[in-house]
């Protein structure tokens, strides 16, 4: 039986987190703080609260009591003010705030909203994969994620999606400064009202200032590195897959964020071949060390209903119990995906590699919607009909050798006769891309970030996955 308690507040700061913060202009922003509230229970006992079983975490919000004060000239005297009992959710923001220099005001009017117990409009998440008009409105106090080789967001798409506000997007590719800070603002453009800061730098960049700035313990630590050099298609043209220096660099300050940051969940993709890198053993070896539970495995997305055929790497580990991927979905084809899009695509014409393509098929099959692809295959175009999941769709489709805008790279041939040339919305739509993602106009810029994203609609499954369990009372 749970005894009666007589509470006896205290407010007293036991261990201030930081000296008050200024402004450019010089004007204090206040201090955050954290404090334990004490209360007496009936047979005298004192007890602090939250309570924490074992050893309290200085660095874990959720182990403390916070508050943030700040003093005003009231009347021509400096009077002290506070708010206390700010949600531990909203600390890593508030922190952000003060490290970005936010006026007072901002930070005072961020925290009321957070604690503020009116209901937010959510999305269903967990019933609305196929209905992404509506971009997602997250409560104040939502899980928080850092995304390290962010691209334009395909995996932050997916955050949101299933209910996870992402607070640090790391992305910059100095090998193409130009079309990595269009990216970048494409992604600032599309999760900024998230309070998603994109710093521009790579990853390990990052790491030799010490992830100055990220919030520390976040819910989720997501990384994409490089795949270029593991991926298939450039194994088959260079003969092996040539690990670099970049690499490895790259797998480095990967693992110090996951020693450094300690998220709770840890999650990765990649091309299958990634695997087998010492890049990959260097990242595993920094998640065994911090007593992470790892499961990874090959996933063709389109066993998720994805309407695409791309087999990739997933990883994810957490502390004290496994998560295992999420479980299939119905396959769905390319065609009944865009259908409704395809009217409003301009009309094109066949190449005649593309027309060998279509006499083959048509020589021994019944008429059908089929996606032909413009670029690739050296001796006929490759092809899918409708019913199935697409071919994996790659950054090369939309540019040329020279990084170019390619005008048209597939094209659809449908049984009456008609061609038409798929669009980058079509395309989005294949990448799971949700339909309220504003993407630019440029077609290289557009196409690179769909080729290099996690699917979307992926991503959305696997945390909303992850967040049924983590809620489940396992942790």
């Amino acid at each position: 039986m749970t005894k009666s308690v007589i509470a006896e507040l205290s407010a007293i700061p036991e261990k201030f987190l930081e000296k008050a913060v200024k402004t450019s202009q010089g004007e204090s922003v206040g201090c955050l703080y954290q404090y334990l509230e004490t209360k007496k229970l009936l047979d005298g006992k004192t007890v602090s609260y939250p309570r924490v079983i074992g050893e309290r975490d200085p660095n874990n919000p959720e182990d403390w009591r916070w508050a943030f004060n700040w003093k005003e000239k009231i009347n021509g005297a400096w009077k002290g003010k506070s708010i206390g009992s700010i949600p531990p959710g909203a600390v890593p923001m508030i922190r952000t705030l003060q490290q970005e220099r936010a006026t007072r005001e901002n930070i005072i009017a961020f925290i009321k909203k957070a604690k503020t117990k009116k209901t937010l409009p959510k999305l269903d998440v967990c019933k609305n994969f196929d209905n992404t008009k509506i971009k997602p409105v997250l409560p104040d106090d939502a899980p928080i994620a850092v995304v390290l080789f962010a691209g334009g967001g395909g995996i932050e798409a997916g955050m949101v999606q299933a209910g996870i506000r992402p607070v640090i997007a790391v992305e910059f590719d100095p090998s193409k400064p130009e079309l990595s800070r269009a990216i970048t603002k494409t992604h600032h453009r599309n999760f900024r009202e998230y309070g998603c800061k994109v710093i521009q730098l790579t990853v390990q960049e990052v790491a030799q200032s010490g992830f100055l700035g990220f919030p520390r313990r976040p819910d989720y630590l997501h990384a994409s590195p490089v795949c270029a050099n593991f991926s298939q298609a450039h194994t088959a043209k260079a003969g092996i897959a040539l690990e670099t220096a970049d690499d490895l660099t790259a797998a480095i300050a990967i693992a110090e964020a996951i020693r450094q940051l300690q998220p709770r969940v840890f999650t990765l993709e990649n091309v299958p071949r990634y695997q087998n890198s010492q890049s990959f053993s260097i990242i595993l070896n920094a998640l065994e060390q911090e007593g992470y539970t790892v499961d990874y495995s090959v996933v063709n997305m389109a066993d998720f209903g994805l309407p695409q055929a791309r087999r990739r790497l997933v990883l994810v580990a957490s502390r004290g119990f496994r998560i295992a991927i999420p479980a299939h979905r119905k396959p769905i084809g390319w065609y009944d995906a865009i259908a409704h899009l395809i009217p409003t695509m301009t009309d094109s014409q066949l190449l005649p590699k593309q027309r060998q393509a279509l006499e083959k098929f048509l020589a021994g099959n019944a008429p059908t919607p089929l996606l032909i692809e413009r670029v690739g295959g050296r001796t006929e175009s490759k092809y899918k009909p409708g019913h199935l999941p697409c071919n994996t769709i790659l950054r090369s489709h939309f540019t040329d050798h020279k990084g170019c805008n390619r005008s048209k790279f597939a094209d659809i041939w449908l049984p009456n006769g008609a061609v038409k040339s798929l669009s980058i919305q079509g395309a989005a739509r294949l990448q799971g891309f949700p339909d309220w993602y504003e993407f630019p106009n440029e077609a290289a810029t557009a196409g690179s970030i769909i080729g290099y994203s996690v699917p979307s609609s992926f991503a959305a499954q696997l945390f909303t996955h992850i967040q049924k369990q983590l809620s489940g009372g396992f942790l």
